[in-house]
């Protein structure tokens, strides 16, 4: 038996908003699209869903051919249905918010897909409402930013407080009192001093520390 024959089908879709830090810039990951309609835009990197996925797993999947990474953190941002989004069909998506290092990224992926990373100060107009999508993201982004711990998935395991209070302000897009900010991090457990010294990226040298997911997980409640 045949059901819903009388409603008219949609496309659903997912497009993934990948964020890196690099250079004290919050970054996108985005490319130049390989197909019609819009070939040549750029555009944020996405799939449809198959009839046997779930939205989050083919967000993963799409995520997942890109970066050739499994443990990112990923959130949903919303979905996006303006009728005339997309000129090719009626299409749906659901765009999904994710936070890399870097540093992690295979970059002879990003070479293989034309990707590049881009500061959010120098975004171009992108694709149907992909911009609309990355706004949405990043005002996410900075709903949660005091109350999850965000930033880490930005940067290395090993960070200094400098590095971290970096992540925060290209989040939030403006500067943070460095003094209130240090007594602050330093209130909080599972960010812990390694006892080793940062000789690369500071002259004087300075202490790196290092997120314990593990004294999170005992302990969730987050607050800066």
């Amino acid at each position: 038996m045949t059901y819903y024959s009388e409603h008219s089908k949609v496309w659903v879709s997912v497009d993934c908003i990948v964020f890196g830090f690099e250079n004290n810039k919050l970054k996108l990951l985005i490319g130049q699209r390989q197909m019609d309609p819009g070939r040549g835009e750029w555009s944020l990197y996405g799939g449809f869903v198959g009839a046997e996925e779930s939205l989050e797993d083919a967000a993963h999947r799409v995520l997942n051919h890109l970066t050739g990474m499994k443990k990112v953190y990923m959130k949903q941002v919303g979905a996006f249905g303006a009728i005339d989004r997309d000129p090719g069909e009626r299409v749906i998506s659901v765009a999904y918010c994710a936070l890399i290092n870097v540093k992690d990224y295979d970059d002879k992926l990003r070479k293989k897909y034309g990707l590049q990373w881009v500061s959010l100060d120098a975004l171009p107009k992108l694709y149907s409402d992909h911009n609309q999508m990355v706004k949405k993201a990043i005002t996410l982004l900075r709903r949660r930013i005091n109350s999850e711990p965000l930033s880490f998935n930005l940067l290395p395991k090993l960070f200094t407080l400098t590095q971290l209070q970096h992540v925060y302000e290209a989040i939030l897009g403006e500067e943070v009192d460095k003094r209130n900010f240090r007594k602050r991090i330093k209130q909080i457990d599972f960010i812990e001093s390694t006892g080793l010294i940062d000789k690369v990226t500071s002259k004087r040298g300075a202490a790196l520390y290092r997120f314990n997911k593990k004294m999170y997980a005992d302990d969730p409640t987050f607050r800066l």
